[in-house]
């Protein structure tokens, strides 16, 4: 890694709610005299509050930010909608200036925050390409040079002398991204703007911006595309409510990311009144244990884990089955487990009362990460066939202690894929050093 790119210390950005001017000097100095003068605004429109009557209301979109950033890394800015990811690329970019503190980036920025960001709606896409180069400091010639790779990667050749307010939403993001990502910026700032376009072009620009990183300039991406980030990013930056949360490795960034999404919780309990029901069966509880019994939330990648339902039969002489379905943190489900697909569960039709159930997932199968259970009951009578279904009603936290015999080894590092099975390995020699394979004994 090189030296320091960007940093950020101390940095707040806060907003004034309400109007703050009239438009013009002259009737920001009238609205001025008229509340020295303890007189009404004369800019008041009627049934609006006096500003006698309103107290301004501040609110802090960033407060006391600190992160820094090295050349060649890729950093993922993530958070729930209104945390100040878009105000922090926004002052990254110098689109807007921080009420406080100090932000320092070396090098050119190329940014692309929204849709149509830098373009002119009226010139064609010809013209804005060289127009984007321009802003970003770079000659005519040097744009030229870049010109038919740019046009070749956007996939927009065709259009590319017609008026950009022609275009659809994904065609502007097209253009955009390829002419911010091959002027060779020393920091590419990008914005949620991707999810605009196709699943084939986001491919491309995530390839394009693991380029980017290699050759040693730097990425700055924000999304919410949770894949994505853990795909691209070497670290992330965790905000919430415009303050830092976490930062660091970015798998451990997105575990605490989705534990506060989804408010981490081993087990959930249900009145008569308020269980959820189809008519068939209604829930009584849900929770996740060990195999002593403990009720917890996080647990060693080696021992099983148990997802106990408690539910009650309202019909007689029905048929139903519960499955538990494990999602991970992408919304990716791991697996679904019916249990009547397993010998031990009778088909027989249940009759009514109270009953227990309990799925048990054995250890070393999943990956170190947050996971949450959805559980759905179907239930089929004479009459009809009834689905009842609970999203994201339990979640837990898998963690590898590293001892005993963890599957991971003597390998360090996060694991790719969304199981980790510890499977059978036969390993032997079959020819020794300088020597020959024997056949029939010989």
């Amino acid at each position: 890694m090189s030296d320091t790119v960007i940093s950020i210390e101390n940095l707040s950005k806060s907003y004034q709610l309400g109007a703050i001017g009239t438009g013009t000097f002259y009737g920001d100095v009238k609205r001025w005299w008229a509340k020295l003068r303890g007189q009404p605004d004369p800019y008041q429109k009627i049934g609006e509050k006096d500003y006698k009557n309103r107290e301004g209301e501040t609110v802090w979109a960033l407060r006391d930010v600190d992160f820094s950033v090295r050349g060649g890394e890729a950093i993922g800015i993530i958070g729930r909608n209104g945390a100040g990811k878009s105000t922090l690329l926004k002052i990254l970019s110098r689109v807007t200036a921080p009420t406080s503190g100090v932000v320092k980036a070396r090098g050119r920025v190329a940014s692309l925050l929204e849709v149509g960001t830098g373009f002119h709606s009226e010139l064609t896409g010809r013209e804005n390409v060289f127009l984007n180069g321009a802003i970003m400091g770079m000659s005519h010639a040097e744009v030229r040079r870049k010109f038919d790779e740019i046009v070749d990667f956007s996939g927009v050749e065709k259009f590319i002398d017609t008026p950009v307010k022609r275009y659809s939403s994904g065609m502007y993001v097209r253009l955009a991204f390829a002419v911010a990502a091959h002027l060779e910026p020393e920091i590419l700032v990008v914005d949620e703007v991707l999810a605009v376009g196709d699943a084939e072009f986001q491919k491309k620009c995530l390839g394009k911006m693991g380029e980017v990183t290699q050759g040693g300039r730097t990425v700055l991406f924000v999304s919410h595309n949770m894949t994505a980030i853990s795909a691209l990013c070497d670290r992330a930056l965790l905000l919430d409510r415009g303050r830092t949360v976490a930062q660091g490795e970015v798998e451990s960034i997105l575990s605490t990311y989705f534990q506060m999404a989804l408010q981490i919780r081993p087990e959930v309990r249900w009145t008569e009144n308020t269980a959820p029901t189809n008519g068939i069966v209604r829930f009584a509880g849900i929770r996740a244990h060990d195999q002593q019994d403990e009720t917890k939330s996080a647990f060693d990648i080696r021992h099983p884990i148990a997802i106990e339902l408690d539910y009650e039969v309202l019909q007689p002489d029905i048929w139903f089955t519960p499955s538990v379905i494990l999602k991970d943190m992408n919304n990716v489900v791991i697996f679904n487990s019916p249990a009547d697909a397993h010998p031990n569960w009778d088909n027989a039709k249940k009759e009514t009362g109270t009953y227990h159930s309990t799925c048990w997932i054995p250890g070393n199968l999943l990956v170190e990460g947050t996971y949450s259970v959805r559980v759905v009951f179907w239930g089929f009578s004479r009459l009809s066939q009834k689905g009842i279904a609970m999203d994201d009603v339990i979640s837990l936290n898998i963690f590898d202690s590293m001892e005993g015999d963890s599957v991971r080894g003597k390998i360090t590092g996060a694991f790719s894929g969304v199981v980790r099975p510890k499977l059978e390995w036969i390993s032997e020699q079959v020819k020794p050093a300088g020597g020959r394979i024997e056949k029939n004994g010989t």
